[in-house]
């Protein structure tokens, strides 16, 4: 089939332009005098589009879809090859989604905020959408005439060029109802103002998870949490599969992990079904306009894995946006390492230069057994069991990081005339006032704790063998411009490598001094 390049710049494609591929017509769409028609029930036609994208493809190509009246369900499958290619070189990647008559763009810039009807990336092969239900990853409602659009999304080429085929087909009938979505609800009984255990990131079936939302709500309450956040990539669709599986000891929040070629971001807590788009790069410089739109959603900026290995994973977008960054995804590796040196130096930044601080915190990313859901897990002093105040704890950064709910711990220091500050606040005392740093500790068999500062660590320990007890240590704010504390295992090569061990347990600092 003919192809046809969209020039121009638009936020949706920004300096990589796309490509527009020639509409899909069918037979029963119009009839013999232009006028639109439709089909009978049981009645379905197909068509098949083939082509191939050569090395450096747009990053969506988009596939327009003439659908006429009478149209019931439109289901799509798609395939590509996967030639061999020299060693350290990607192969062909492709993913797919599609948005309904509304189109992926309005007025030439933003997509209609209810017009993507679902993603699935690279997860599936095929999908249906019927105003009845549709399937995992895709918005279930009416078919209605118009122009749709396929949207392939290459994400790594082959130097042989991806060769694809998609077919869609319309099946004719009653369109049927759609059900009202149900969400969960914003708030749960909870303990009043208390300590709540939770992790933010999370994929069922709906994106490329093989979880149900059941199976994950149960791991959630196995581990010991308080609340989950349930963030497919690209896709809203799981925000309206938990009926039933919150209660009065679980808060399901609704977001998403905006997945884009640059990185990937965890939209936390925003409103349910709220689209935020995802087709830019960080060379468009357009991230500030979707982390306004992550905000009027109701969500927090969270940056995610910022060093992930995999293609795209790492974050290139800055900073600036973030509400919160996580710096631990899933166990402790060489990447959430460099996570935590960066966010370090991000906090010594703040004191040097007197600006905004960015909380850390961690999440599981968990997609399949035997990755454990809430390993980590961030612990939130919240005013109640809510979405807006588990978000105003995480932007407030009263909060700490744990592999589990078997470990505790209290982090706080004292000074001055009864002064007293928790992580994430400050003790206001002068420069050379002594104040004392306190950590108490339970369930960290085997570890040290360390106090890291602005100059670095200044104060090892390790725990008693039962893993419970207290470390302290006494500076002063001319010292230290912060504390925080970090619980490390015993380091896998018995310190062989100057690394540390992996860590157990940390939390957010806590400032020293007058401002």
């Amino acid at each position: 089939m003919r192809r046809r390049e969209v020039l121009g710049l638009s936020a949706i494609a920004g300096a990589t332009g796309v490509l527009t591929l020639d509409t899909v017509t069918f037979a029963r769409a119009a009839d013999g005098n232009g006028r639109a028609g439709s089909g009978r029930d049981g009645d379905e036609e197909t068509r098949t589009v083939t082509g191939h994208l050569p090395t450096g493809a747009p990053d969506f190509v988009y596939l327009p879809v003439e659908v006429g009246h009478g149209v019931r369900e439109i289901a799509v499958s798609y395939s590509y090859d996967k030639p061999r290619v020299p060693l350290g070189t990607p192969g062909n990647a492709c993913d797919i989604g599609i948005f309904d008559e509304r189109g992926p763009v309005s007025g030439g810039h933003a997509p209609h905020i209810r017009s993507c009807r679902g993603w699935s990336g690279g997860a599936r092969t095929e999908f249906a959408i019927s105003a009845a239900e549709a399937t995992p990853g895709y918005l279930a409602g009416p078919v209605k005439p118009g122009t749709w659009h396929v949207v392939l999304g290459p994400y790594t080429v082959a130097p042989q060029g991806l060769d694809y085929s998609v077919r869609i087909t319309l099946r004719y009938g009653d369109p049927g109802r759609t059900p009202k979505p149900v969400y969960p609800p914003e708030r749960a009984r909870g303990r009043g103002r208390a300590w709540y255990r939770g992790d933010c990131h999370l994929h069922s079936v709906h994106s490329d998870g093989k979880r149900t939302p059941a199976e994950i709500a149960a791991a959630a309450r196995t581990a010991g949490l308080d609340f989950i956040t349930t963030t497919e990539h690209n896709t809203t669709s799981s925000h309206r599969a938990w009926e039933g599986l919150w209660g009065d000891d679980l808060l399901i929040m609704t977001g998403e992990e905006i997945t884009t070629r640059n990185g990937h971001l965890v939209a936390l807590g925003s409103r349910p079904g709220a689209f935020i788009d995802w087709r830019y790069r960080a060379r468009d410089d357009v991230f500030a306009h979707y982390a306004r739109r992550i905000r009027q959603a109701g969500g927090l900026v969270v940056p995610a894995h910022p060093y992930g290995n995999c293609v795209g994973c790492n974050w290139k977008f800055g900073y600036e946006e973030a509400d919160a960054i996580e710096v631990w995804n899933s166990d402790w590796t060489p990447d959430d390492e460099m996570s935590l040196n960066l966010w370090d130096g991000m906090l010594v930044a703040s004191v040097r230069d007197d600006r905004r601080w960015i909380p850390a915190m961690g999440n599981s990313d968990a997609h399949r057994e035997p990755q454990p859901v809430g390993l980590p897990q961030t612990v939130v002093l919240a005013d109640d069991l809510s979405r807006q105040a588990i978000q105003d704890g995480i932007r407030a950064g009263r909060s700490w990081i744990a592999e589990s709910s078997k470990t505790g711990l209290s982090f706080a220091a004292t000074g001055g005339r009864g002064g007293h500050a928790g992580i994430g606040e400050r003790l206001s005392v002068p420069p050379d006032t002594e104040v004392t740093v306190a950590l108490e500790v339970s369930g960290a068999p085997g570890c040290t704790v360390r106090f890291i500062t602005d100059q670095g660590e200044l104060h090892a320990e390790p725990l008693p063998p039962s893993g419970s007890g207290t470390v302290s240590w006494r500076t002063t704010a001319s010292y230290a411009a912060y504390a925080r504390a970090e619980i490390r295992h015993p380091a896998a090569d018995g310190g062989a490598s100057g690394l540390p061990g992996a860590m157990a347990a940390m939390t957010n600092p806590v400032f020293l001094g007058e401002r």
